[in-house]
């Protein structure tokens, strides 16, 4: 198996889980009333745990913002319907890394970017320029500055918003994906082959990423790596919170 290094900004997701029966008094907001909480690493190492639940450890290293663990993302739940009450995050504001310091010596580079500060354009042009085979998932609308990237994952929301800035080279790049109606790359449409219950979406871009990171280094088959991530996806949101890829 190929040698995958993540690059990104991580947090920690909190998911309280909570009944409401009833209003507040003096405010007519729901009472809330909490019953459980679980908790997973996010973002990048979102996308790292999934990739280590497909391949072995060993094969999957990250490079990732230190004391990530008190970023934190907490949303409130409804227990019974998965309702989301509200999302109360920490500062997000992260420092950025040293690009040059990033060992290269990877056959893959998946770049996981929330634009948080982590990593700017600059640092991804530097990433892609130096290395034949990256990966690229941002949050930051696209310009030419990702145009040596391998492959850009986006959902359709960040495609349509960046639309204006793609030129025909970084169009020819771009995996988008589209929720239950699958991926779009190249023009092509390629679906979800299976429909199935959707109980929660968090994270469910982290495991599509993770899943075409890896199929993609198993076989250089960026077609074959879509289809993948699909199946993978449509298994994370049969469940609530964020689940990881089961191996098969």
């Amino acid at each position: 198996m190929k040698k995958i290094l993540i690059i990104g900004e991580s947090c920690r997701d909190i998911f309280v889980y909570c009944h409401s029966e009833r209003l507040c008094p003096d405010i007519p907001v729901p009472a809330l009333s909490i019953v459980k909480q679980t908790e997973n690493p996010g973002m990048a190492k979102n996308v790292e745990r999934n990739v280590k639940s497909i391949i072995d450890e060993d094969e999957c290293d990250i490079v990732t913002n230190p004391g990530w663990e008190n970023v934190t993302k907490t949303r409130y739940m409804h227990l019974d319907s998965n309702h989301m009450f509200i999302r109360v995050d920490t500062d997000h504001t992260i420092s950025r890394i040293d690009i040059k310091k990033v060992p290269l010596g990877y056959d893959v580079i998946a770049i996981s970017d929330y634009n948080k500060g982590f990593l700017i354009e600059e640092d991804i042009k530097y990433l892609c320029e130096n290395h034949s085979n990256v990966l690229l998932d941002t949050k930051k609308i696209l310009g030419d500055w990702a145009v040596r990237a391998k492959f850009i994952k986006i959902n359709n929301y960040e495609y349509k918003r960046s639309k204006n800035f793609i030129s025909k080279v970084l169009e020819d790049k771009i995996i988008y994906t589209k929720g239950e109606f699958g991926a779009v790359f190249n023009g092509k449409t390629y679906p979800v082959k299976e429909k199935v219950e959707v109980k929660d979406v968090s994270g469910a871009g982290d495991s599509f990423f993770a899943a075409l990171i890896v199929k993609y280094a198993e076989t250089g088959d960026i077609e074959k790596a879509i289809d993948f991530a699909n199946e993978c996806a449509s298994q994370v949101v049969q469940h609530k919170g964020v689940s990881v890829v089961e191996r098969s």
